[in-house]
């Protein structure tokens, strides 16, 4: 009888299948764009996520073999999702075909289709695959992309150390999801090359190796790789979540141990880790790390008055903050998962080579860290069933303070999730590298609650709605006293093979100071956001209109209206986008979302009046890859665009990039 489903199921899904590889543009790009609200994550979280799929997508993992740790990297797929995988794999063996997927009743349409692009059906080797083997039928792969703009900077002109060219070079081999070694080198517009501290040439390069699976042995990273266990309260330099992602996983992530294979020069460890199973359900995790780090010092150059993490190096004050400071730092992690049940302990220690002093005449920065040396531990504790699930996690360390986030989830049905959410940071508390769920940039300073719900009331619609309270005790950014927030958001989406419709409206009022900063004043934000994308065969249309209105002081409304075309035949495949964007000024920002190349997302934020429209052609000849895209901004508000040493004296734009990929 099993049998006979999984024929079914695969005749099933070969249309889509086909249809899938037969696109210009991946679906799971408008996925993310849906999970991950720009105004939320920053720049580098952007280009994790973004890198991490397309990685997943170049070697899809092989489910009936992918650990937990690997499938909770997706954005899409919460514990419960991936628990009831595992126990489909446990009761009937590993499976035939990923039409299997429709036997498991929390996955749900939507879901189905995306893991197709992630995940594949491997037999599980009988013998364990050697490394010899591994090396000798691996995947290498060579990568150069540039982006060359058509304008001057006034930093081009005096200011700037190198180029105005953006450029990067790397090198990856892979065997499926359980071998992983590369480098990366990279270099921003205006950094030097061969000159100055880049001695070695590129301003940032990334090393790296990692393997999964050998034995006892679960995981390994060296080189430069990141780490997140619990829920990111004491450990986690890895991707972070938006509050709309937060609903789809439901309030819980814990990635481990993985490579850093990103040109985002900052917030990665150095050195190596690695990962052992105990026993059954029972892992334990270590690292060590050393590495430089940018920081700007005091007049004497005895303190840290503040890291930083940009990673730019363009001018002579840039590249004197450049790794003139060290981080030594070490931790591990104790989990046990048995039956739904999870339980486990980090602790984490941090020295600098400097004291830390950060500025206190900024009332924000009062209970900022300060001294050479830190720890932290917390204690992290879940339940999981079918209808059921509870997540948490408590911290403490040198800070003496306290944070805890907690979660709650009920599935009355297979349609219904509910998530309630509640976190509590310490004004005092602080960890050097910790990342969770908050309003705010930092684990720290912030008391709210959460409260999420996701109906899908047909297998192709689903609806979500959330609203977020934050109070924030002590003084934070723009704000002198205690203040607080409250974000509100809705968003529908209709999927079928062809269509999908996407539409959102978001509200969040923030008090901040006013202009004589004198009393707080609330500033209200109001966003709506429509996306539909219409593919058949070798073409597919995506259609975007976007709406934002601030009340603060005084009113400032945007809107943007955007159009996007694909097409691929045979070897070609070409896009093109246009967009007509009008806002009263930058406080009523439109953002747009266009195809980029590889490993490159393309997010921008836009504000006055004007036009941003672009080109990408990509080129599939075998074994090699060649991208080319060529965008250009129109303004017809200004005569110049920018400020500072990126001042450029002309209304409009245009930047080319280029890429080439070898795969052998």
């Amino acid at each position: 009888m099993r049998l006979l489903s999984i024929l079914l199921l695969m005749m099933a899904a070969m249309p889509s299948q086909a249809q899938r590889d037969s696109l210009a543009i991946r679906p799971w790009e408008s996925l993310l764009v849906d999970l991950s609200t720009a105004e939320d994550l920053s720049a580098a979280d952007w280009e994790d996520q973004y890198e991490v799929l397309c990685d997943m997508e170049q070697e899809p993992l092989n489910i009936n073999t992918a650990t937990r740790e690997q499938l909770l990297q997706l954005p899409f797929l919460n514990p419960q999702q991936v628990e009831d995988i595992h126990v489909y794999l446990y009761q009937y063996g590993a499976m035939k075909s990923l039409g299997e997927l429709a036997m498991i009743p929390s996955i749900d349409y939507t879901t189905r289709s995306l893991l197709t692009y992630f995940v594949r059906c491997d037999e599980v080797p009988r013998r364990p695959t050697s490394l010899g083997r591994m090396l000798q039928y691996g995947h290498h792969t060579f990568m150069a992309s540039a982006s060359i703009p058509m304008y001057e900077r006034k930093g081009d002109k005096e200011g700037y150390l190198g180029s105005p060219y953006r450029h990067d070079v790397r090198y990856r081999f892979q065997y499926s999801d359980r071998l992983t070694f590369g480098i990366l080198g990279a270099q921003d517009a205006g950094e030097p090359f061969f000159a100055e501290k880049n001695h070695l040439g590129y301003d940032y390069y990334s090393f790296y190796a990692e393997a999964h699976r050998f034995g006892c042995l679960k995981s390994l990273v060296v080189g430069r790789f990141r780490s997140s266990w619990g829920m990111g309260l004491v450990m986690n330099n890895d991707m972070n979540l938006g509050k709309m992602a937060t609903l789809t996983a439901l309030g819980n992530r814990s990635y481990g141990l993985r490579a850093h294979s990103s040109r985002y020069a900052a917030n990665y460890l150095q050195g190596a880790g690695a990962t052992v199973t105990l026993g059954r359900g029972l892992d334990l995790s270590a690292f060590a790390s050393y590495r430089k780090v940018d920081a700007t010092l005091s007049g004497d150059s005895s303190a840290i008055s503040n890291i930083v993490d940009n990673g730019y190096h363009r001018t002579a004050t840039e590249m004197a903050k450049k790794d003139n400071e060290s981080e030594t730092m070490a931790g591990a992690n104790v989990s046990w998962h048995h039956n739904g049940f999870t339980l486990g302990a980090t602790g984490t220690y941090t020295s600098y080579s400097k004291q830390l002093a950060p500025d206190t005449r900024q009332r924000y920065r009062v209970y900022y860290p300060a001294g050479n040396d830190f720890w932290n531990a917390s204690i992290d504790y879940g339940y999981i069933c079918h209808w059921f699930s509870v997540r948490g996690e408590t911290a403490t360390g040198s800070c003496q303070s306290v944070a805890t986030i907690n979660t709650a989830t009920l599935t009355p049905s297979s349609k219904v999730t509910l998530l309630a959410l509640y976190r509590f940071y310490g004004k005092k508390y602080y960890a050097m590298h910790a990342k969770s769920f908050a309003e705010g940039r930092r684990v720290q300073n912030e008391n709210g609650g959460y409260l999420g719900v996701r109906w899908t009331p047909t297998r192709r619609l689903t609806l979500q709605a959330y609203t977020d309270y934050a109070y924030f005790v002590a003084p934070t950014y723009q704000a002198q006293v205690s203040s607080h927030a409250w974000d509100n958001m809705v968003q529908a989406q209709y999927t079928t093979d062809r269509l999908s419709i996407s539409a959102r409206y978001r509200f969040k009022t923030r008090e901040q100071d006013n202009a004589e900063k004198t009393a707080l004043t609330n500033v209200n934000t109001h966003r709506g956001r429509l996306w539909v994308t219409i593919g058949q065969g070798m073409w597919r249309w995506t259609t975007q209109g976007e709406l934002s209105f601030t009340d603060q002081e005084k009113n400032s409304f945007g809107w943007l209206a955007a159009e996007q075309v694909s097409v691929a035949y045979r070897w070609l495949k070409a896009t093109a986008s246009i967009g007509y964007f009008h806002t009263d000024d930058s406080e009523s920002s439109v953002y747009a979302y266009e195809q980029g190349t590889l490993y490159g997302y393309s997010f921008s934020s836009l504000y006055g009046k004007g036009i941003k429209y672009a080109l990408t052609a990509r080129a599939d000849l075998g074994n090699l890859t060649v991208i080319a895209r060529l965008s250009t901004a129109d303004y017809f508000d200004r005569d110049h665009i920018s400020s500072g040493y990126q001042q450029i004296d002309r209304s409009s734009k245009t930047d080319l990039q280029l890429q080439v990929r070898w795969r052998l």
